[in-house]
């Protein structure tokens, strides 16, 4: 099976730029050892299981608590998948396929 989630998840009780605390999500997801895509709007995660997906999103949230964030704003976009893996690199090279190279 194959989880893909989009996720973004920051303060909005702290400074304008959010960049130190998305920071701390980010070595969250990167230390779990699981196939990951930071963008400039969200991190896309690829996870075996829907459990061990909403398990780092626990995880990700209870940093940003522990450095004392009062409110949290977070979007959650999933795509299921059974009988499938790696999709995190098979669907751009589907899209590939079909048109050539669109990754910079």
């Amino acid at each position: 099976m194959s989880i893909l989630l989009e996720m973004s998840m920051f303060p909005t009780d702290k400074s304008e730029s959010k960049s130190k605390e998305v920071s701390e999500v980010i070595k969250i997801i990167r230390d779990s050892g699981v196939n990951y895509q930071l963008t400039s709007m969200a991190t896309i995660i690829e996870t075996d299981t829907l459990g061990e997906a909403l398990a780092l999103v626990e995880k990700c949230y209870s940093k940003l608590d522990e450095l004392g964030c009062n409110r949290v704003y977070a979007t959650l976009k999933f795509d299921i998948r059974k009988g499938f893996e790696n999709r995190l690199e098979t669907k751009i090279k589907s899209v590939e396929n079909h048109i050539g190279n669109v990754s910079k």
